[in-house]
Parts: structure tokens; C-alpha cells; sequence
């Protein structure tokens, strides 16, 4: 089966090495370009997927936008049987998705029709969810939305971050991708239409998403603490300076929401109900941290207030 893959962050890398490794004949593959990085800007770095393609001697193709119609061209000269895309990060249209002759699969880190959109992950663990999973789906012009090939469910464990969830579904979806490619080939597989009426949504993070309302019970704080781990991190305020929380835990406790709380060396701090335990924290312009070397440090003593 000859494949063209489509995809860009480290997310996306299982997959590119499982079809290679099954022994697909990927053709091309199409990543976003080098981007720059760091504070001075000037060091272009390449993405996740481009640095394995080229590990495995593929073809490597940039394009700025995905509806440079040189990109159609080089697919179409291609002739793929297939494309696959994982986390490419561009919307495709509908002549680049059907130029494929059997069009083109994404691997969706949910169980669709749940979670459709951008952040699939991470709301997984904001919403408090105790399963989600990889869906194959054979891809539309609607976002999330076109038929199922295959599916698998994956249990979240207590205290998973996004990160170790990111993770964990990288190589389920790996996993499902070579699976469904390989009966749908033999004719073993029948897409299955979603059922809109059961769809939920995922947006994109956002700066305010990621804000801590110290107003909110602490379960749904600690749980904003796990899944922005170990990106965007959920941020508050202390004496007008951002901090970033990550691996929170629910703890008895009793104040105004902020408060931080009597605790020795620990980072305890009151919300709506309860309180929240903080194992690590980023200061802006910092390294990531264990909260007691933060805490010695800056002399955080109780009575002082985030916000």
C-alpha cells in the first residue's frame, strides 16, 4: 500500500515509524516548515516528524500553506493509495483529501464522535474523563467528523498528565493505524458513520483556559494542573508575578480561595473547597522546580494570596 503521511509534532512520530516498520511504501511525507526558536530567534528548528523521516530515508515535503497547489501536484504525481494524517496541524481541502484513491485517515486521540477538535488530550483530563482512546477515521471536510474504521479504548489512570496521556495514545494510535490499514487493504474493514448527536468538543487551549480560578473546587484545579503538563502549564498570580503549577493534588485545607495555607515546606494552597498540594512550579523567566526548593527560596510564607 503506497502512503503519503501528513503529520508534524512528536505525537505524530509512532505512527510515521509503525507504517515503515510494517512495511507500508510511504512515498512522501508532508510536515509544516522549520520554525524558529529560542530567545533570539534566529535558530530554525525542524519538527519532530521531519527529523524521523529523514532517519528513515524518506522524501520530506514543507509546504507553508497545505493548499499550495504544488503540494497537490507532488501528491498527485504520488498516486498514493492512501493518506495518512496525524497532528499535521493544517486543515486540508477537498481535492488534496480525495487525490488518494482511497482518500485520506487521521488518527484522533478520542473515542469519536467525543472530543473533536484541537485539544482532545487535555480535555480529557479537565473534564474529568476516566476513558478516551484512538479513532481511525477515513477524513472529510468536517472537522472530526467522517466515518470510523477502528477504535480502541485506554483507561485514565489517576494523576496521568497530558503529556504521559499524549504519550500513551501516540503509540495506541500507532497501533490502531497499522490495524486498520492492514484489513481495510483486504477489504476487513466498513467505515462506520459517527453519530453527530452524541458529538462533544475539544477547543484550542488558550491563555484563559489555562488560568487557575482559585474560586473553582480544588479537584477541578488539580486536574487543570495535570493536564497542562507539561504544556501550556496552568498559571495564576503571587505579588504580580505568573507562576506555573503542575502535578497538583487535592488536600484538606480551609481559607480564602488563594490562600496559601500553614504547610512547613509544602506549597498548600486554599480553594472553593478544599485545598491544593503543588509538587512542582515554573517561575516566569525560570526552570521548572520542586515547590519546597521554591518555597525556600522566595520565603513564600502563609497568609500570602494567589490570584
Amino acid at each position: 500500500m503506497v502512503v503519503v503521511f501528513f503529520g508534524t509534532p512528536e505525537f505524530a512520530v509512532p505512527s510515521l515509524r509503525a507504517l515503515v516498520g510494517e512495511g507500508f511504501d510511504v512515498r512522501a511525507v508532508i510536515t509544516q516548515p522549520d520554525r524558529p526558536q529560542g530567545r533570539s530567534r534566529s535558530t530554525l528548528i525542524p519538527p519532530p516528524v521531519k527529523i524521523a523521516a529523514r532517519s528513515e530515508g524518506l522524501e520530506v515535503l514543507q509546504p507553508e500553506r497545505a493548499s499550495d497547489p504544488a503540494l497537490l501536484q507532488a501528491v498527485k504525481h504520488i498516486a498514493p493509495d492512501v493518506g495518512v494524517v496525524v497532528a499535521y496541524g493544517h486543515i486540508l481541502k477537498s481535492e488534496l483529501l480525495q487525490a488518494p484513491r482511497r482518500g485520506m485517515v487521521n488518527v484522533h486521540p478520542s473515542l469519536l464522535p467525543e472530543l473533536r477538535g484541537a485539544a482532545p488530550i487535555e480535555w480529557a483530563i479537565l473534564n474529568g474523563d476516566e476513558t478516551t482512546g484512538v479513532t481511525i477515521m477515513q477524513m472529510d471536510e468536517e472537522l472530526d467528523a467522517g466515518p470510523i474504521l477502528h477504535r480502541l479504548p485506554h483507561r485514565i489512570d489517576p494523576g496521568t498528565t497530558g503529556g504521559e496521556l499524549s504519550d500513551h495514545l501516540a503509540e495506541m494510535g500507532a497501533q490502531a493505524l497499522v490495524e486498520a490499514l492492514a484489513l481495510w487493504e483486504r477489504d476487513g474493514l466498513r467505515p462506520v458513520p459517527q453519530d453527530h448527536t452524541l458529538a462533544t468538543y475539544a477547543p484550542k487551549l488558550t491563555r484563559e483556559i489555562a488560568r487557575i480560578d482559585w474560586a473553582k473546587p480544588a479537584n477541578v484545579i488539580v486536574r487543570q494542573t495535570l493536564a497542562l503538563d507539561p504544556r501550556p502549564g496552568a498559571w495564576t498570580e503571587l505579588d504580580g508575578h505568573e507562576v506555573k503549577l503542575f502535578d497538583g493534588s487535592v488536600a484538606a485545607g480551609i481559607g480564602a480561595p488563594g490562600d496559601v495555607l500553614p504547610a512547613d515546606d509544602r506549597l498548600l494552597i486554599a480553594a472553593g473547597s478544599d485545598a491544593v498540594e503543588v509538587a512542582e512550579v515554573q517561575p516566569a523567566g525560570k526552570a521548572r522546580m520542586p515547590a519546597a526548593e521554591w518555597i525556600r527560596g522566595r520565603g513564600v510564607t502563609a497568609g500570602r494570596r494567589f490570584v
